[in-house]
């Protein structure tokens, strides 16, 4: 692969090229180099397995075989409970050669979020290690139409066993020929506001993955890539499967939870050279004494995504060990729309500039775009074949997100006069304070430059005079301790780095921040809180 460091030159020569007819496992996986190395897994207890694309290839045939035997049609809805083990990226490819939606989906979900997507989405299928089928099968009674359960850690009463059923296959699948449009992947949203929502993605998808990938991860020619992300979610599908592996690219996964000093030496050890975490791991590494001293010399290419990186934590970087965390903004229901690419000039705080391929604009109501540095609605103009088809069996809420013609993403930004996007906050989080609207993004930001702050999240608090006030929630680094005289001095920091009128009027410290499964801070549930208690 050659270097993509121009910008423009992408931008203005970028073509989706969706082929009429596309499968993932049968035009990628199938034909890359078999001894290409795919895979190095890290499991929880320090064992490693080492895979090529010849072995992913050989073991999605077995499965996508054995499924079919089992039952499994071309459109059935499969739901996959798997963590951060090999067999998650095998049975996904399958499922794609096989023609089935594949439902991914994280293991910390209950029985109530399984039992939604087991019914919403039709299912006839599950696929899950032991984390879920305890879960699982709580609804043999409740979901009759869940028919087939197949286990992936040895034996379980009632299930099939993965090992047996792929054991017995002759591993001579061959591909369904799938239309680019048809369903492959049924992506469930975090349900911060309501239940979740079924976002449906085809088979033009998973081939238009591949631009976030080249352009943003800049993958090259013997990469080795750390996306930290959990299963489950978009970002483990964009990020850990079909967008690295479009270039045949070596992933590094591991499947031990999150440990600042393990995870700085494991960078090192492995010789990781493309690094994408959530901001929140980066938050937390910043914060870390064994930043400074890591050996991060391996990594060429950093990125972040899942919601806006302070400034304060990129600048820590550079200023640590030379480097420049790219921030990017995408959502399940399409790709990554707006990034700071190689070419660019990164400003600590920006979002970037719109991705090649996707016409990125900021609206007002009436959807025309704002005036420079005005706050609107982040839109995508256009149907490119990243975004989704539709929330399944949800026409209304289809519908609701779109406005003369353009994609709203539920989120607001400004644009420079250069053509960077600054990020202001969720539509429903921005906060009106006396005539302000104050996004919680800009108090965030100010907060985490203070040396006490690890993580925060500002909301709108109730207040008779102006309506409301910003309150922030703060996690505060070891060594501090919350008191009257350190809210002073917090106060009076961000009073000192942002518009005065910006400053959180009330904080409260507290352990931890809610978050969804996918690492996002709750914080609709920090306004119900507020919205639902006498202010202090």
């Amino acid at each position: 692969m050659t270097d993509v460091s121009d910008y423009a030159s992408a931008r203005a020569s970028f073509q989706w090229e969706t082929p009429e007819r596309f499968n993932f496992g049968r035009d990628v996986i199938d034909r890359l180099e078999p001894d290409r190395p795919a895979m190095l897994w890290l499991g929880a207890g320090g064992e490693e397995r080492r895979l090529t694309f010849g072995d992913v290839s050989k073991a999605s045939d077995r499965f996508a075989e054995a499924a079919r035997d089992l039952g499994v049609e071309r459109g059935d809805r499969v739901l996959v409970v798997a963590g951060k083990v090999p067999e998650w990226h095998i049975i996904l490819t399958a499922l794609l050669k096989l023609g089935a939606v594949a439902i991914p989906c994280a293991e910390q979900l209950r029985k109530k979020d399984l039992k939604f997507r087991a019914e919403h989405s039709g299912a006839t299928t599950i696929v899950s290690a032991a984390a879920g089928a305890d879960v699982a099968d709580h609804l043999r009674e409740e979901v009759p139409g869940l028919r087939h359960f197949v286990y992936l850690d040895g034996e379980r009463e009632g299930w099939r066993s993965y090992a047996e059923i792929t054991g017995n296959a002759s591993g001579s699948f061959r591909a369904e020929d799938t239309a680019s449009d048809e369903g492959a992947l049924l992506l469930y949203t975090s349900g911060t506001t309501s239940n979740p929502k079924g976002v449906l993605h085809t088979h033009g998808y998973t081939h238009a993955k591949r631009m976030q990938a080249r352009y943003w991860l800049d993958l090259r020619d013997g990469d080795r890539l750390w996306c930290t992300s959990g299963t489950g979610w978009a970002k483990s599908i964009w990020n850990v499967f079909l967008g690295p592996w479009s270039w045949g690219t070596e992933l590094f996964v591991h499947e031990g939870g999150f440990e600042a000093a393990e995870r700085l030496r494991l960078i090192g050890h492995y010789g990781i050279t493309v690094l994408c975490q959530a901001p929140t791991e980066y938050r937390l590494l910043t914060h870390a004494p064994e930043l400074a001293s890591a050996d991060l010399s391996s990594i060429r290419h950093a990125v972040s995504a899942g919601e806006p990186l302070n400034a304060a934590v990129v600048e820590r970087w550079r200023e640590l060990h030379g480097i420049t965390i790219k921030d990017g903004y995408g959502q399940t229901e399409n790709t990554l729309l707006v990034g700071n690419y190689p070419g660019l000039d990164v400003r600590p705080g920006s979002m970037g500039k719109p991705s090649p391929g996707c016409d990125v604009r900021v609206i007002d109501l009436e959807g025309e775009e704002c005036p420079i540095d005005e706050p609107g609605d982040i839109a995508l103009a256009g149907d490119i074949p990243a975004l989704f088809k539709e929330y399944y069996r949800q026409p209304e809420e289809t519908a609701a997100v779109y406005r003369k013609g353009y994609y709203l993403t539920g989120d607001r930004a400004a644009k420079d006069e250069d053509g960077y996007l600054w990020f202001v906050g969720r539509s429903d989080d921005v906060i009106l304070s006396a005539g302000y609207r104050i996004g919680p993004f800009e108090v965030e930001s100010a907060l985490i430059e203070h040396p006490a702050v690890v993580e925060s999240a500002a909301v709108a608090s109730p207040e008779e005079d102006r309506g409301s006030v910003v309150k922030a929630y703060i996690v505060l680094a070891a060594g501090y301790e919350p008191s009257d005289a350190l809210v002073q001095e917090i106060q009076d920091h961000c009073k000192s780095v942002t518009a005065p009128y910006k400053y959180p009027r009330r904080i409260e410290f507290v352990d931890d921040l809610p978050k969804t499964t996918s690492g996002k801070i709750r914080r609709v549930e920090l306004r119900n809180r507020e919205t639902y208690q006498t202010p202090s």
